[in-house]
């Protein structure tokens, strides 16, 4: 690759060195354009300055914690010179033609060194790992600070992490050979056209930079995704209700209710018609209603998790008794939708309503926040007081940024991947409906979020027994016997099933706890046909997640026949045939059809939403 690089000077034609003249003063113009969008977004943030403040403090804790450990920055430093003399030997020998073996290597799944001339080339070999066993030798050091608090090495390790990964080689265009290869292809065009999208995504963001991960072009809502057929048959001013058209001519007697998350748009459930949970339940015999959540903004700002209980499950189960005449139903829940559920359901219980329940599901759902994982580390006391007077002075936080610090917690794959093709490949992405997803958020109203990060995530209050009021009823989760059934994912670094696990335990009713494979998304929207993951089960549910995955066994293929069994088996859907029902069409029972799915509240962006772009139509 460094063979082919030659100055635009040296050896070419008048043409070609105007051609890159032109290229250069396009990428100036640019450069000089994004750098006035910088200053001109520079607008203090009192929660991001609480988590800069966060950022400082661990690493200055580091600093001390080091230099009081002698050896161990004399170690580190011995190790670091002898570490560089490896690498120049082996550097000479490469640059003679010899055939080296790597000091290092990128650990496994680390596909930011796929590129051939990251080992061919002697450069790119050298810079290569020249960052490995930086960052090595940054994870060692940390590893090797004992006298520092679990939670506080939890940060550091996080924030070194953000560091280290920013200083990645693949990041910069001199040093990254698939970037080189592509500036001399198209004479620095890749280049004019990554900075125009980098300034059109800044524009599109909030705080920080909301990289652009798909063609947003080639997908609809309600066009090629989120199309399953159904009506919306009631709304307020917090959700839409959608009941979807029967595929079967018998449908089980007691409804089903979805209560998807409101952090991102429900269709993850209704992506595709291969892959969409909601059909396949659909053509299971449910008669399935979905709630589908309102895009909130300042309006909204007061709205309380006790409103979203309220106008949310609650609403839905009446409107759903007004549609079908069935006093309960069977929930299914994910996310913190189930956290809402939990809540739900346990004041039902305490309001003496928990009949209406016949039994609750729980998709990746937190209920015990002990361990919340990475994203943990942004919610101390200092950076959630900073959250919530930024919350109190706009009246919500934006959707742009909740995505932006979840992509965070996955630096590599969901930011800086894309930052390389988008910014200094300059291509534009493949079309992917999940990415599409993603990229599709949503607000959060002040009134919730604030009570929601402080109450659950900060202080754990959901586990305790009265430890939640909601509309001056005390609610405790170990009262709720319906019967639960629980399913995590064992690679989930959302909603970590170390935490879920404990929420399993608390039910007085009958539980069941399912762990699926593969993460957060991919573990729950695993369509049976594809026989992808496995998953777990244990009939007992002991003391200790350890516990539970030594006895447990593993099972082939998706979880959603496991749930399908255990809903039909144990009779909450009411399977005797004597008691199925003719199938229920939207619109025929005391609600009427507003409009047709996926309606109006799924298709509000967070720009329309905000004023920052006309409604759609």
């Amino acid at each position: 690759m460094l063979s082919e690089w030659k100055m635009p000077s040296q050896g070419v034609s008048q043409e070609e060195l105007e051609v890159w003249k032109t290229q250069l003063d396009g990428i100036g113009e640019q450069y000089k354009g994004l750098l006035e969008d910088l200053l001109s977004r520079i607008v203090p943030s009192e929660a991001a300055d609480s988590v800069q403040s966060d950022m400082r403090e661990s690493f200055e804790a580091a600093a001390k914690s080091l230099m009081s450990n002698p050896n161990l920055m004399w170690q580190t430093q011995s190790r670091l010179l002898q570490d560089q003399w490896l690498l120049w030997q082996q550097g000479v020998r490469a640059m003679a033609g010899e055939q080296v073996t790597p000091l290092v290597t990128p650990a496994k799944g680390d596909r930011r060194f796929k590129d051939d001339a990251w080992t061919k080339e002697p450069y790119y070999l050298a810079i290569m790992q020249q960052y490995l066993l930086f960052s090595q030798m940054v994870e060692e050091l940390i590893e090797g600070l004992d006298n520092l608090e679990p939670t506080q090495k939890r940060k550091l390790v996080f924030y070194a992490r953000q560091l280290v990964s920013a200083m990645s080689p693949t990041n910069f265009v001199a040093t990254n050979p698939e970037v080189m290869r592509c500036t001399l292809e198209t004479r620095g065009q890749n280049l004019v056209d990554g900075l125009t999208r980098l300034r059109e995504d800044l524009a599109n963001s909030a705080e920080g930079i909301n990289v652009r991960m798909t063609d947003r072009s080639a997908f609809g809502v309600g066009d090629n995704i989120a199309v399953t057929p159904g009506a919306v048959v009631y709304e307020n001013e917090l959700i839409q209700l959608i009941q979807y058209t029967p595929t079967t001519e018998k449908t089980f007697k007691t409804p089903l209710l979805i209560i998807p998350p409101w952090i991102n748009k429900y269709y993850i459930l209704d992506l595709r018609e291969d892959n969409s949970l909601v059909k396949w339940m659909v053509d299971q015999g449910h008669t399935v209603f979905l709630i589908s959540w309102r895009n909130p903004g300042p309006e909204q700002r007061d709205i309380t998790w006790a409103d979203y209980m309220q106008m949310g499950p609650i609403s839905a189960m009446d409107a759903i008794e007004q549609a079908c005449g069935e006093k309960s139903v069977n929930l299914l829940s994910y996310c913190v939708g189930g956290t809402l559920t939990a809540s739900t359901v346990a004041y039902l219980t305490s309001t003496r309503r928990g009949r209406k329940v016949k039994s609750v599901t729980y998709m990746a759902t937190l209920q015990d926040f002990r361990d919340p994982g990475d994203i943990g580390v942004f919610l101390n006391e200092r950076v959630v007081e900073g959250i919530e007077n930024t919350l109190e002075m706009k009246g919500y936080l934006d959707g742009r940024s909740m995505a932006y610090t979840f992509n965070l917690l996955r630096e590599n794959d969901l930011f800086w991947s894309f930052y390389i093709n988008n910014y200094l490949k300059g291509e534009i992405p493949a079309a992917f409906d999940l990415l599409y997803w993603n990229t599709d958020g949503t607000n959060l109203p002040a009134g919730t979020h604030a009570w929601y990060l402080r109450h659950m995530y900060l202080e754990n209050r959901l586990v305790e027994p009265d430890g939640i009021e909601l509309d001056e009823v005390k609610i405790d989760l170990r009262k709720i016997s319906a019967p639960s059934y629980f399913v995590s994912t064992k690679e989930d670094h959302i909603a970590k099933w170390n935490s879920t696990y404990y929420g399993a335990l608390l039910p007085k009713g009958p539980v069941t706890f399912v762990l699926g494979g593969s993460g957060h998304i991919a573990g729950i929207v695993n369509p049976p046909y594809k026989n992808k993951y496995g998953y777990w089960t244990n009939d007992a549910l002991p003391e200790t997640h350890e516990a539970w995955q030594e006895g447990a066994s593993f099972n082939e293929g998706s979880w959603w026949p496991h749930w399908q069994a255990w809903v039909t088996e144990n009779g909450y859907a009411d399977p005797d045939p004597e008691k199925m029902v003719t199938a229920r069409q939207p619109g025929e029972g005391e609600l009427s059809v507003i409009e047709s799915a996926p309606g109006r509240y799924v298709k509000m962006t967070i720009p329309e939403v905000l004023g920052e772009l006309p409604a759609t139509e």
